[in-house]
């Protein structure tokens, strides 16, 4: 006895051939109803983004982190293009992120600057609004979204955050040649005010020079357990060519590197890099040096680092003078 035969399910709503971020009255436009919707975005062929915005699914699964992070503030513009009168500046965290700044540890609400202060629920649950006084010479345009200029962003993100995150993206945007005579003009300007202090702090104790996150809260470690402070961004030549290391105590050939960008920051070195690194590496150790490795857990096990640093360096003495 045959088996009857299942009906075969009912055929998915298809999406548009062309696009892949829409807002809601697009995809009705494009004859997709509320119901078509919700079945497309429960069988992960969309992807609502926030409210009255969605994505094609391919996409946002193909999108790194830091990509993703941007996408949500790209997918409130779209979504607000056409009940806004686009008087908002995108800033704070937003403006970082749009700047390509170094954002650590922060969450993906997306964060704008008002003339006044809005309406309660008029922005969206994913919104926060800011009224700090700002003028158009504080704005630029980023991919035609207006932002707050670098150094205002800088500026507004060390009023908000606490010291570690704001250091990495002042670290980061001094990189990008943000003026730091500006930004203490800025501080001036706000005497008084919460997150100043924080803010001048950042200011005093911001270096260029680092290259990652990591970087800086290794520097702000070393720092602040009172470790001799290394150079940083040190060059060397060996038989296998330049090497730059990330710390290193000179005297003592004690270099300390941070092997942790791969998590936070989507960078993935390839076969090729890793072996000459490797090359490099060997070819200094012949040479007397020393290499400490740190991961992003050992940032955060403060104890055990300062001793295993203190360790090397006790093991390595400078050498006496003649």
């Amino acid at each position: 006895m045959t088996k009857p035969q299942l009906p075969a399910p009912p055929a998915l709503p298809e999406l548009p051939a062309t696009g892949s971020l829409w807002r809601t009255e697009q995809l009705h436009s494009a004859g997709l109803n509320s119901r078509a919707i919700a079945v497309l975005v429960r069988h992960h062929e969309l992807v609502r983004l926030r409210y009255g915005c969605y994505i094609r699914a391919t996409l946002w699964e193909r999108q790194k982190p830091s990509v993703r992070s941007k996408q949500l503030i790209l997918a409130h513009a779209h979504g607000t293009r056409t009940t806004s009168d686009g008087a908002f500046v995108y800033s704070h965290i937003s403006a970082a992120r749009l700047h390509g700044l170094f954002v650590w540890n922060a969450d993906n609400a997306i964060h704008v600057l008002l003339r006044t202060r809005p309406s309660s629920g008029r922005l969206g649950k994913d919104v926060r609004g800011h009224t700090r006084a700002f003028t158009e010479a504080d704005v630029v345009a980023i991919r035609r979204l207006r932002v707050t200029s670098l150094e205002r962003t800088v500026v507004d993100c060390a009023l908000m955050l606490d010291y570690r995150r704001s250091l990495i993206i002042m670290d980061n945007a001094l990189g990008q040649g943000a003026n730091p005579a500006l930004m203490r003009a800025m501080a001036d300007g706000i005497p008084g005010r919460r997150g100043v202090k924080n803010l001048r702090r950042v200011l005093e104790n911001a270096d260029p020079r680092s290259e990652s996150a990591g970087e800086t809260l290794t520097r702000e470690l070393l720092q602040r357990l009172k470790i001799p402070m290394p150079e940083i961004q040190f060059e060397v030549t060996s038989r296998a060519g330049r090497h730059r290391m990330d710390f290193a105590w000179k005297a003592r050939k004690i270099a300390l590197e941070f092997d942790g960008k791969t998590k936070y920051f989507d960078y993935a070195p390839t076969d090729e890099v890793l072996y000459q690194e490797r090359q490099r590496e060997n070819a200094l150790t012949e040479e007397g040096w020393m290499f400490l490795r740190l991961k992003w857990q050992d940032l955060f096990n403060e104890g055990e680092f300062k001793d295993r640093i203190l360790a090397a360096l006790r093991r390595r003495p400078e050498p006496r003078a003649c």
